[in-house]
């Protein structure tokens, strides 16, 4: 054994020297933590507060709508209207070409379109025989309805039993007044012809006698009906009505078809023409502000060369992608907050306007698109900028908050461990909704105020919240 040490080298006993240092270490310190726990633990009181779950991503920021404007054919430029920055309303026309430079069917088409819109003027101004037609068809669907009613009117009484009553009261009456003047008359009928009196008397016996038979005839009208004949004549003409009807209607429906048909034609060429036209320009599709222009006055151009870009930004949008495990947890109308790396200490606001129904396979992760709209964007937001989006997912107020990094779970339970006279404490706890570093207390003993630890002993701790 003797000899074994003596072949140990300086070295190889400096080492052993120190292992054995660290080991007397280790223990010492052990023996202080055994001597005095509560001094090493961190903890924190079980309190109330507000619990706000956020779901977090990046995104984009981009325009309501957006255009990449590009010239249709080859050309000059002539006139540039607009500069970046601009905000121009729709059909705008931002910059045209020279017409020296245009090719000849676009040159021509604006002679097309001056002849095209005269022939549509025409058609559209001149429909004298369509009015005709149309007057022809008024008169014979009346002429129809009045024949109609006569023939009708074969198989009805002429009056209503009501006023046949009244009529027949009416006659009674007459002949009591016929009655009285024939009898006033004869009072005074051996007078002398010429005598005021019995000339005056006569008149009113001969209106008697004419009322009594004006009322007898409207009896007989209403109680009777029209002859053989008449009905004969009432169906006759209601047969010749319809046949007019007819030809009436067939004339105006030749006459307003074929007139529809050149319209919509001589629409077409008016529209062909112009679009013709509108290759040598370039106009705004929707109301928006101009931020990039690319054309000069002068500058020589070809189908498909870039002009401008639009963008609408009365609104702006962040598309961020949602892991498929928290995209049920967002829906349209929650608040968000978003920040930004190139706007400091300020925060944005804003709200889910659109939630993807599929989502993204990309390596294997399913992400769902969901559209943020900014609430209180300013003109420092500019589209192209990165933004940090938190979307609220669920909110709870009021509540005893537990902070993750406390739970433990002890034998598939979940437990924290409490301070109580220097010593830890273990409590099983039940918990309902969490965020990234808090939780909320449902159930267990856990009280308000209790000295929660944060780092409980490493020998009575389960595995982590979760695990």
């Amino acid at each position: 054994m003797k000899q074994f040490f003596t072949k140990l080298s300086r070295r190889t006993w400096i080492i052993i020297g120190v292992a054995a240092a660290i080991v007397v270490a280790v223990i010492f310190i052990n023996s202080r933590a055994g001597n005095n726990t509560a001094a090493v633990y961190q903890t924190t009181s079980a309190t109330r507060g507000n619990l706000v779950a956020i779901i977090g991503a990046t995104g984009t920021v981009r325009a309501k709508q957006t255009a990449v404007m590009t010239w249709q054919t080859t050309g000059t430029v002539e006139s540039v209207n607009v500069k970046v920055g601009d905000s121009v309303p729709a059909d705008f026309v931002m910059a045209g070409l020279a017409k020296t430079s245009l090719s000849q069917n676009i040159i021509m088409a604006e002679a097309d379109l001056a002849s095209a819109k005269t022939n549509l003027e025409n058609l559209l101004n001149s429909n004298v025989n369509l009015a005709q037609a149309e007057q022809t068809l008024a008169s014979a669907n009346q002429a129809v309805e009045d024949a109609q009613k006569k023939v009708d009117s074969l198989d009805f009484r002429r009056a209503s039993d009501d006023l046949i009553s009244q009529t027949e009261d009416e006659i009674t009456l007459a002949k009591r007044q016929v009655s009285r003047a024939e009898d006033a008359y004869n009072n005074v009928k051996h007078l002398k012809d010429g005598d005021p009196l019995k000339a005056q008397l006569e008149l009113n016996l001969i209106n008697a006698r004419f009322s009594l038979n004006q009322k007898i005839a409207t009896l007989e009208w209403y109680l009777g009906k029209p002859s053989e004949l008449d009905a004969a004549q009432y169906r006759a003409a209601l047969s010749v009505a319809l046949a007019q009807q007819i030809d009436a209607q067939r004339e105006y429906d030749r006459l307003n078809s074929g007139n529809v048909i050149e319209i919509a034609s001589a629409q077409a060429r008016v529209d062909a023409a112009q679009a013709t036209l509108n290759m040598a320009i370039i106009k705004a599709p929707f109301p928006g502000i101009v931020t990039e222009s690319y054309p000069l006055p002068g500058d020589q151009v070809g189908g498909g060369t870039k002009a401008f870009r639009l963008d609408n930004l009365s609104s702006l949008y962040v598309d961020v992608e949602v892991s498929e495990v928290d995209i049920n947890s967002v829906a349209v109308g929650q608040t968000t907050t978003l920040s930004f790396d190139a706007i400091l200490d300020k925060d944005y606001h804003g709200k889910v306007v659109e939630v993807a129904n599929v989502g993204n396979t990309v390596a294997g992760v399913v992400n769902f698109t969901v559209t943020v709209e900014l609430t209180d964007a300013d003109e420092y937001v500019k589209p192209g900028m990165t933004a940090a989006v938190s979307v609220v997912v669920q909110e709870v107020k009021d509540v005893i908050l537990i902070p993750n990094r406390a739970v433990r779970l002890v034998n598939e339970e979940r437990v924290v461990y409490v301070l109580v006279n220097g010593r830890p404490v273990e409590v099983k706890v039940t918990l309902g909704a969490s965020s990234d570093t808090m939780s909320v207390l449902t159930g267990g003993d856990l009280k308000e105020g209790d000295l929660i630890i944060l780092n409980p002993p490493s020998i009575m701790m389960g595995g982590p919240f979760g695990g």
